[in-house]
């Protein structure tokens, strides 16, 4: 009889149960459980504590910075392409260090408002890239949240709001000559490649060294300059556009005289474009500005200081193109006979803004000198009547002519002018109360189909097709034109 152990099965058919292991080894040996278990527990827990337990059951992973894959030059292309807006700038800006760092690479205007910004170093680091800096706000010590702003069409500056009625804030609030020449040969040192300055205050070593390190600079403006501070600027030999502001009431008070005038035509004989607001000088210094600087196509007077026969030198100025005046109070107090006032024959543009236009002899020498004019534009100008406008009749050439906010000149004013303009191709009237529609003549109406461009609001009840019934209007590249029905 063979051997059979009690554990074997009688019943071959019959299979043998598998080996039950107990509860407790299964729940401290089996991993799976475990991890479940776990993950029970976790899951009560909030994401984040999650994560912090067990990393890779994290509800966020980690993404990996893909723009690291890029070179700098590469991201900088693509920095470039985005809007340029300031909002844009500054989103680009905040998203990692190194986006910091190249969107200030791609700056290259900028206006500084904290001196010490620029005396630090941090702005050259910051922006290293700079060819255009404003550093007129910075001058001036002042309390940069104060809600009280006072605005100038040449600058812009906080106020204390406990201020004296005597009180001159410029003098008085300027950073001294010395800090402001520091911070210039900093940013010269730091923007070799600078193009375009704005300062005030500086002294003729302020300038040198921006002369000196910056030789492509070639726009400036410069408040509050004087005679010697101009010897500065003679050595920035690609200088073309230059504004310089002298005198200005309430704000600052320096001098400008024909000698700096004559120093400033010596050294800067490449200027394209010059801007004399509040300066000095008399029919030499202008003149020495025609002999020398040959390449001169744009010249404005603001609010001029110049001596009775100065409107004569501008005969000199034999490439001049353009010829601006803006918030003058006279043109010329004494501008001599008319055969010795000579003429421009280049001159193309002559613009008047806010202008009082009251004597009769300074605007017929003006006109005078501008003869040869293709374009004539007022806004704005006071003392304009009919008797002063009939002096611009000398002006034979003239193409465009607009006409903005003079009140005193009539119709039948207008209407004689523009009748002596053979060559008149474009007119535009805007916002002159005494010019009416019911004036019109049928001559005036018969001129206006003959113009390319008719501009015609004197008021704001203007309607020209409704005054000249029977006229058609026909379109000649005017977008103003109508046709009457």
């Amino acid at each position: 009889m063979p051997f059979r152990s009690e554990n074997d099965n009688p019943n071959p058919t019959t299979p043998t149960p598998p080996l039950k292991k107990p509860w407790s080894e299964l729940w401290t040996k089996s991993k799976p459980i475990n991890q479940m278990v776990m993950a029970m527990k976790l899951h009560s827990l909030s994401p984040r504590l999650a994560a912090k337990h067990n990393p890779t059951l994290s509800p966020f992973p980690a993404v990996a910075d893909r723009t690291l894959l890029f070179s700098d030059e590469i991201l900088l292309k693509i920095l470039a392409l985005l809007s340029d807006s300031p909002a844009q700038r500054n989103s680009n800006a905040l998203v990692c260090k190194r986006w910091l760092n190249l969107q200030g690479r791609l700056i290259r205007s900028l206006a500084i408002s904290d001196w010490n910004f620029l005396l630090s170093g941090r702005l050259i680091h910051r922006f290293p890239n700079l060819n255009h800096v404003d550093l007129l706000s910075a001058a001036f010590i002042f309390p940069r949240n104060s809600a009280v702003l006072l605005s100038h069409r040449l600058l812009s500056v906080h106020l204390h709001s406990d201020l004296s009625p005597n009180w001159c804030f410029c003098e008085e609030n300027m950073l001294p000559v010395e800090v402001i020449d520091n911070g210039l040969a900093t940013l010269a040192a730091g923007c070799p490649n600078l193009r375009r300055l704005h300062v005030i205050g500086a002294s003729e070593m302020g300038l040198l060294s921006v002369a000196e390190e910056c030789p492509t600079l070639q726009e400036l403006e410069l408040q509050c300059c004087s005679d010697n501070v101009l010897r500065g600027i003679t050595a920035c030999t690609n200088l073309q556009i230059l504004k310089l502001v002298g005198h200005v009431d309430g704000l600052y008070s320096s001098v400008v005289s024909d000698i700096g005038l004559t120093i400033l035509a010596q050294g800067c004989k490449r200027l394209v474009r010059l801007e004399l607001c509040g300066c000095e000088g008399s029919f030499d210094g202008v003149k020495a500005i025609g002999k020398c600087c040959l390449m001169l196509e744009e010249l404005t007077f603001s609010d001029h200081r110049m001596d009775g026969g100065w409107l004569a030198a501008i005969s000199f100025c034999e490439n001049l193109k353009t010829l601006r005046f803006q918030s003058c109070k006279r043109i010329d107090s004494s501008p001599g006979m008319e055969e010795y006032l000579g003429s421009c024959p280049a001159l193309e543009r002559l613009h008047l803004q806010k202008c009082q236009l009251r004597d009769k002899k300074s605007v017929s020498a003006l006109f005078s000198v501008c003869r040869a004019v293709r374009e004539i534009v007022l806004q704005d100008c006071w003392g304009l009547d009919n008797s002063i406008f009939c002096f611009a009749m000398m002006c034979r050439r003239v193409k465009l002519f607009y006409l903005e906010g003079c009140s005193l000149l009539t119709t039948e004013g207008l209407e004689l002018v523009v009748h002596s303009w053979k060559e008149l191709q474009s007119l535009r009237v805007v916002s002159c109360k005494n010019i009416k529609d019911s004036e019109i003549s049928t001559a005036l109406a018969t001129l206006f189909i003959t113009l390319k461009e008719l501009r015609w609001s004197p008021d704001t009840k203007s309607l020209l097709s409704s005054s000249v019934t029977g006229i058609t209007m026909v379109k000649k590249g005017g977008k103003f034109f109508k046709r009457a029905r």
